[in-house]
C-alpha cells in the first residue's frame, strides 16, 4: 500500500506524467484567449492572442538558421560560384565564407589546383590506311573556374570529345611506322597543340599539362607479322650502326696510312733527287780529273767498278792469258774460314 494515497510528492505536487490535452491548452492559451459574452463575439468562440516574446525568439530562431546554412567553410585548394537569382555574382575563396540562401545558390565547388587525368582508349586510321589501337593519357587543370563552370554543359565530356577529335586529326596525318616507332612524341606534342586550341575556341577554362600515348599496336589480327616487321626493322638499324661505327674506324685508319705513303714518297723523292745531285757533282769532279790525266783517271775508275763488283760476289772466276783454263776462286768459302779461324 502507497504512503502517500492521493499519489502526491512530497511537495504537494502530482507524481503523475504530463497529460498531451493539458499540453495543448497550454499551447492554446499563448495565441488564444476564450471571449464569452460582452463585447466578444456572438458566439463566444476563440479569438488569436497575439504573443510578442514567442514571436521574438521564433524571428530569432529562423535567423540563426538562415545564418547557418548561409555560411560556409572553403578550403584552400577550392572555389565556389555564386549565383543570385540564376546569375553570376562572385567567387568564394577559401576561408570562412557567407551567402545568402534561397537568393543566392552555390552553382559549382571545384578544386582548382588538381591535377586531373582521363584515359582515352581507342583505335584511328593513319594516313597510310591502316588502324592502330591507341590509349592516350591526359592530364589537365582547371585555368578559369567561372568559365570551366559555365561556358560548358559538361566539361569533362567536353575535353574527351576535343581529345578524341584532336587525336583523329594528328593520327590522320602520319603513318602507321611512324606512329609505332619513333614518332611517337611528336605525334604527342602535336596532339597537345591541337587540343589546346579547340580548347581556346570552346573557351572552356581547361589547361592542358601533359598528353602521352601509353599505348600502340596494331589490331590482334595483325600484331605478329607486325612484330616480325618491326624487328627486321631493328636488325637493319642494328647492321646499319655497325657499318657506320666500322666506317668511323676504317676511313682515319685509311686517311692515315695514305698520308703515311704520302711522306714516304715525298722522302723518296728528295732521297733520288739527292742522290742523282750528288752523282752529278762527282761526275763533274771526275770529268776535271779525268781533263787532268785522262790515262790515269780511266785505271782509276775501272780499279773502282772492279772492286764494287767484286765485293759484292761470292766466287771469281779467272780467264788465265794465253791459255784454255779458268781460275776458280772460293771467295765465300775462303772468308767462313777465315771467320772460324779469327773465332
Amino acid at each position: 500500500m502507497s504512503w502517500n494515497p492521493n499519489d502526491n510528492d512530497p511537495w504537494g505536487r502530482k507524481n503523475s506524467p504530463p497529460d498531451l490535452d493539458d499540453a495543448i491548452k497550454q499551447l492554446r492559451k499563448m495565441f488564444f484567449s476564450s471571449n464569452t459574452g460582452g463585447g466578444g463575439s456572438k458566439g463566444g468562440g476563440a479569438s488569436f492572442k497575439f504573443n510578442f516574446k514567442f514571436f521574438t525568439y521564433l524571428i530569432m530562431g529562423l535567423l540563426v538558421l538562415y545564418v547557418f546554412l548561409g555560411v560556409r567553410i572553403v578550403n584552400e585548394a577550392d572555389r565556389l560560384i555564386v549565383l543570385t537569382l540564376g546569375k553570376y555574382n562572385r567567387v568564394l575563396g577559401p576561408g570562412l565564407q557567407f551567402h545568402f540562401p534561397v537568393i543566392e545558390e552555390i552553382y559549382a565547388e571545384e578544386n582548382v589546383s588538381k591535377i586531373r587525368t582521363f584515359v582515352l582508349p581507342t583505335n584511328m586510321l593513319t594516313r597510310d590506311e591502316n588502324i592502330v589501337d591507341i590509349e592516350l593519357n591526359v592530364q589537365y587543370t582547371i585555368s578559369d573556374l567561372i568559365k570551366y563552370s559555365l561556358n560548358v554543359e559538361d566539361p569533362e565530356i567536353t575535353i574527351r570529345q576535343a581529345t578524341e577529335s584532336a587525336l583523329r586529326h594528328v593520327v590522320g596525318e602520319n603513318n602507321m611506322d611512324n606512329l609505332l616507332t619513333s614518332g611517337a612524341a611528336a605525334i604527342s606534342s602535336g596532339i597537345l597543340l591541337r587540343l589546346e586550341e579547340y580548347l581556346d575556341i570552346y573557351d572552356a577554362g581547361i589547361s592542358v599539362q601533359q598528353v602521352n600515348i601509353e599505348q600502340r599496336q596494331p589490331p590482334s589480327e595483325v600484331i605478329d607479322s607486325f612484330r616480325d616487321v618491326v624487328a627486321a626493322r631493328e636488325d637493319k638499324e642494328r647492321l646499319r650502326n655497325e657499318a657506320e661505327k666500322y666506317a668511323l674506324s676504317i676511313v682515319p685508319q685509311a686517311r692515315g696510312e695514305a698520308q703515311r705513303q704520302l711522306q714516304d714518297a715525298e722522302a723518296y723523292k728528295q732521297k733520288v733527287i739527292a742522290v742523282a745531285e750528288g752523282e752529278a757533282d762527282r761526275f763533274k769532279a771526275l770529268l776535271v780529273e779525268y781533263d787532268k790525266a785522262p790515262e790515269v783517271t780511266r785505271e782509276r775508275l775501272y780499279i773502282d767498278a772492279l772492286e764494287d763488283v767484286l765485293s759484292s760476289s761470292t766466287k771469281v772466276m779467272i780467264d788465265v792469258e794465253g791459255g784454255n783454263n779458268l781460275l776458280y776462286l772460293p771467295l765465300d768459302q775462303l772468308i767462313k774460314k777465315q771467320e772460324e779461324d779469327d773465332e
